[in-house]
């Protein structure tokens, strides 16, 4: 079994005490993961921007424990401030991964942790949050094991933030990342990311993603919650066929630098994500009438300019306005004058397409 090269195979030296820091990025689901089996494996692939700007900066201190229990022992402060509802998920992420991380129960762990952008707005917070963490949780082991190749690395990182969160396998590197086992993609995986292997058109490089913030607050139904009702959703087969073709039509794309093709296929993918949620039992809508207006405005726009603009969504009511480098100054200055207003007290981000998380 492939996770079993995950399990280290050599003792590893003891660290008394110490700190490492990471920030992560968030990420944006162009062919969308919406669905799940055991342990953290998609129903279909998923390929993603990776994000700049909207990251999780975490720091985690650590020191060795007198007597371990069957506990683990760690504190959570998120911008300062302790965070104990956090404590759950973050003991179910260590059971899911202790089998390869051996020391997780002989440490105490001090993780202090803040976000660029709002928590559980539909910013994949999740995404950057946990890869922040599984990445300073690797450089612990990284400090035990000095021999450690960055490639190996890269893929336990991306394999335990799977753990902890799906798309979280795609937070670890950039700018294009795929997750979930593809025919047509060498290297793909369903245990974790792997960067997009193939040429990529100019045309999209530099890519730009405005972030509008319609509704800043808490999503109104989880995302596990949403995941686990597409395995009775009358739609769901033919979903994950439609994701998997779709990451066919993406590759010849992304090599061709059809605009037009790629606008369809990703406003496509993100209507589909929200049918699925309004299809399903319970149904469910989080999309806001602000969401359906800026999708209204961008399309108008253009239809009037012939300018590549396009909207994305993740499973919330927020809009990433995407659109290339070259196309930015009338494009930002329509988001200001025409979309903003449709924004939660007028707040939004610019982002653009990231290259990865960075130790600190």
């Amino acid at each position: 079994m492939i996770e079993n090269e995950f399990i280290p195979d050599l003792k590893l030296s003891s660290i008394p005490v110490g700190v490492v820091s990471w920030s992560a990025p968030s990420n944006i689901a162009l062919v969308k993961y919406w669905g799940k089996k055991e342990n953290q494996i998609p129903e279909n692939q998923s390929i993603s921007f990776t994000l700049d700007t909207c990251k999780t900066i975490t720091k985690l201190y650590f020191s060795k424990r007198d007597t371990s229990d069957e506990n683990y022992s760690f504190e959570i402060l998120l911008d300062g401030e302790n965070k104990p509802d956090f404590k759950p998920k973050i003991n179910t992420f260590f059971n899911r991964i202790e089998a390869y991380l051996p020391f997780l129960k002989s440490y105490h762990f001090k993780i202090e942790t803040s976000n660029t952008f709002p928590h559980s707005s539909g910013i994949a917070s999740s995404a950057s949050g946990m890869s922040a963490l599984a990445l300073c949780l690797m450089s612990v082991e990284k400090l035990m094991n000095p021999e450690m190749s960055q490639e190996y690395f890269n893929k336990k990182a991306s394999f335990l933030a799977r753990l902890g969160s799906g798309s979280a396998s795609r937070s670890i590197e950039g700018d294009l990342i795929v997750w979930g086992k593809h025919n047509a993609i060498e290297g793909s995986s369903d245990l974790f990311g792997i960067k997009y292997p193939y040429e990529v058109h100019d045309n999209f490089k530099n890519y730009n993603d405005t972030i509008l913030l319609v509704d800043k607050g808490e999503k109104q139904v989880s995302s596990t919650v949403g995941h686990n009702l597409m395995h009775s959703h009358p739609f769901a087969k033919t979903r994950f066929k439609q994701a998997e073709e779709n990451i066919t039509k993406l590759k010849a794309i992304l090599k061709s630098g059809d605009l037009e093709a790629f606008i369809a296929l990703i406003e496509s993918e993100a209507l589909t994500l929200h049918a699925m949620m309004m299809t399903s039992m319970p149904y469910f809508i989080l999309m806001k009438p602000n969401t359906l207006e800026i999708i209204n405005k961008i399309w108008s726009f253009r239809k009037e300019t012939g300018l590549h603009i396009s909207f994305t969504l993740d499973a919330g009511a927020n809009v990433h306005v995407l659109y290339p480098e070259n196309e930015t100054e009338e494009i930002y200055n329509f988001i200001k004058t025409e979309l903003v207003a449709y924004c939660q007290n007028g707040h939004y981000i610019c982002d653009q397409i990231g290259f990865g998380a960075q130790k600190l």
